[in-house]
């Protein structure tokens, strides 16, 4: 690892200021799970100047339930929310969703913020610039997306994005879009559908270089309203997921009224299944209607030769969290 400058901010606004200060030559680290294998693999084309510690920034560990709704502060912790009753009574997906993310010593260490700001996941980008160097993609200003000749088994099956078909690895993600929440940060406030864009090149979200993610915050549900998460990876929680899903469905006399589902590990982005959605509104919840939303999930993807699999994963994994927010 090459040298670089450590800061510990003691405010946000120490922390803004010191980005603006390195521009583009600097990252913030929270919980550091992804950024410190980034830097031991000199991922970047240019390596940062400067990496600025926001754990020493008081109150953005905290985790509250308030009439609205639940507020979690940037830096609280996966474990925490896991391992939150009113997360776990209330907000069901995104526990469940906690609770799968990594191993139990990662979880301890990766914050909420972290998992969604993450950057997206292949091993042509990834590869370490070592021994034989650095992988030129497509993301790392190579012409050309090396998966799609390549060895692309983990990869996008709804298409690339400018030319990448890197996928979005974060388990929170999906419950967090099923659950319709919204990303404070230093500068706006951001719906979660909007918050996430794999056409910023090798970043994952549309958030500016000095653009810190203070909050996020997951909207009461109504009554009646139930969400699930489904992963299925090679070994349970400790792998990146192949496909996972969350859903959140509400009712009213026994039939759908609101139904948000989103698939992630199948994408740059995660993605809503709005067909599936549009497919349940105004029916009953029965085994029928979700196999028919499951299939509507998948109906445009277009995997190549390798990650055709995944199509029907993401069909399962659609039914099971359909099945999860049964009454």
């Amino acid at each position: 690892m090459k040298r670089f400058k450590h800061f510990d901010a003691s405010t946000i606004e120490e922390a803004v200021k010191l980005l603006d200060t390195y521009e583009n030559s600097s990252y913030v680290i929270a919980g550091g799970s992804d950024l410190m294998g980034c830097l031991k693999d000199n991922l970047w084309m240019e390596f940062p100047e400067a990496i600025i510690n926001i754990k020493t920034i008081p109150a953005l560990n905290t985790i509250t339930v308030e009439k609205d709704g639940l507020h979690i502060g940037a830096l609280v912790t996966l474990t925490e929310i896991a391992e939150c009753e009113s997360v776990k009574k209330t907000w069901a997906g995104l526990a469940e969703a906690a609770r799968r993310t990594a191993s139990p010593i990662l979880r301890n260490m990766g914050t909420i913020a972290g998992n969604i700001c993450q950057e997206n996941r292949c091993w042509y980008y990834r590869y370490p610039n070592k021994i034989g160097g650095s992988i030129d993609c497509v993301r790392k200003g190579g012409k050309r997306c090396l998966a799609v000749p390549g060895d692309h088994r983990f990869h996008s099956i709804f298409g690339a994005v400018s030319k990448c078909i890197a996928v979005n690895p974060s388990d929170t993600a999906p419950a967090l879009v099923a659950l319709n929440a919204v990303v404070t940060t230093t500068k706006r406030q951001i719906p979660i559908d909007e918050f996430f864009s794999a056409e910023n090149g090798a970043g994952s979200t549309i958030l500016d270089r000095n653009e810190i993610v203070t909050k996020i915050f997951v909207p009461t549900p109504v009554e009646n309203a139930k969400s699930s998460f489904i992963k299925i990876a090679y070994r349970k929680s400790v792998d990146f997921a192949l496909v996972n899903c969350s859903a959140s469905l509400s009712y009213s006399d026994g039939k759908v009224t609101e139904a948000r589902i989103c698939l992630n590990g199948v994408h740059n982005n995660p993605r809503r299944c709005q067909d599936a959605e549009a497919l349940l509104i105004g029916k009953e919840l029965t085994e029928e209607t979700a196999q028919l939303a499951a299939e509507a999930a998948v109906a445009d993807a277009k995997p190549l030769f390798q990650n055709l699999y995944k199509v029907q994963l993401a069909k399962t994994s659609v039914l099971d969290a359909l099945i999860g927010c049964a009454k």
